[in-house]
């Protein structure tokens, strides 16, 4: 499994974005807002937590970079243990060991409450939203009303991959800072020295990620390599194993079941859209196959379908394609 971003103090997001950020921090001219824009697992997380534990007072590091700080900081302890008063992170509940869909009003809530306190500890409050696409409605509404009247000494970071999909208004309160995806170099360099694997396996890797640093790191784990290598292996296969899916879908039972289930449909919908793009205009059907797979995850939580027959469906779907094309 992956670091969570609250572990990562080596791993340096963008150095343009944190030099943008330092600049404005050390020049007394700290916006309240934040919008941190970029692909899925490009480092805005990482980067909301190396700014937070700046401004909650954490010792610099310069050799993690401009925003470093080291872990065992007693104010980056803090952060870490998610036990720093002068910090909220609001994120997407897990309830009964499921993930909730969305990011609810109740919780945007706690922001202004949060934002009416001053400081116990540092000379700031902080707040994170990983992710505001998760916001529903009317938690972006709630979230508006503590953007139109900027709280003191209080900083946002609103972490979005899809910034499009946020209202305008919320856009128009906040300092963008984009974080672009990683050269493939980049990638491969971080995957070897972050995890050890053969050079070849980062260069695979690295061609994976899609210029995502996190989910390099992601698909470096055994896991999910695992997982991905299996979708690759039934996306090219011209027929399918049954007892090997059986035997596949008899680990999707529990928590951990639940996040292997996730893992492995992420990577087999990742494993159909690469079909369709290598088929070009003739891969209509892979194309429409990933759109269907991309919406079954959501659904299939919705109403709590049976994640082995989410599978089996998603797998005779693919015969069909394969059949048809």
């Amino acid at each position: 499994m992956s670091e969570h971003p609250l572990d990562r103090f080596d791993l340096v997001p963008d150095a343009a974005a944190e030099a943008a950020f330092l600049d404005a921090f050390d020049k007394g001219r700290l916006h309240h807002a934040w919008l941190l824009c970029g692909v899925e697992g490009s480092g805005k997380s990482t980067f909301a937590y190396r700014a937070a534990r700046r401004l909650l007072g954490a010792a610099p590091d310069p050799s993690r970079g401009l925003l470093g700080t080291r872990p065992d900081d007693p104010v980056a302890r803090l952060i870490t243990a998610q036990s720093h008063p002068d910090l909220l992170v609001l994120e997407r509940a897990v309830e009964g060991g499921k993930t909730k869909k969305s990011i609810s009003v109740d919780q945007a809530r706690d922001l202004p409450e949060f934002f009416s306190k001053s400081p116990s500890q540092a000379k700031y409050r902080v707040a994170i939203i990983d992710a505001a696409d998760d916001l529903n409605l009317n938690a972006a509404n709630a979230l508006l009303k503590v953007l139109e009247e900027p709280p003191e000494r209080g900083v946002l970071f609103l972490v979005t991959h899809a910034p499009g999909r946020l209202l305008a208004t919320i856009r128009s309160r906040c300092r963008r800072l984009a974080f672009p995806v990683w050269p493939l170099h980049a990638l491969e360099d971080l995957v070897r020295n972050r995890t050890g694997v053969p050079s070849a396996e980062a260069v695979r890797i690295a061609a994976m990620a899609a210029g995502s640093p996190g989910q390099a790191l992601a698909l470096a784990s055994g896991a999910t390599l695992e997982a991905d290598q299996l979708a690759q292996a039934w996306v090219a296969a011209s027929d399918l194993d049954r007892a090997e899916i059986l035997s596949v879908a008899d680990k999707f039972r529990g928590a951990e079941g639940q996040e292997r289930f996730e893992t492995l449909m992420d990577r087999l919908i990742a494993a159909v859209k690469v079909r369709a793009l290598e088929e070009g205009k003739s891969g209509a059907r892979w194309a429409e196959l990933w759109e269907r797979l991309s919406e079954l995850p959501d659904r299939a939580a919705a109403i709590n379908l049976d994640r082995a027959d989410v599978l089996a469906g998603a797998l005779a779907d693919l015969q069909r394609t394969k059949a048809r094309a």
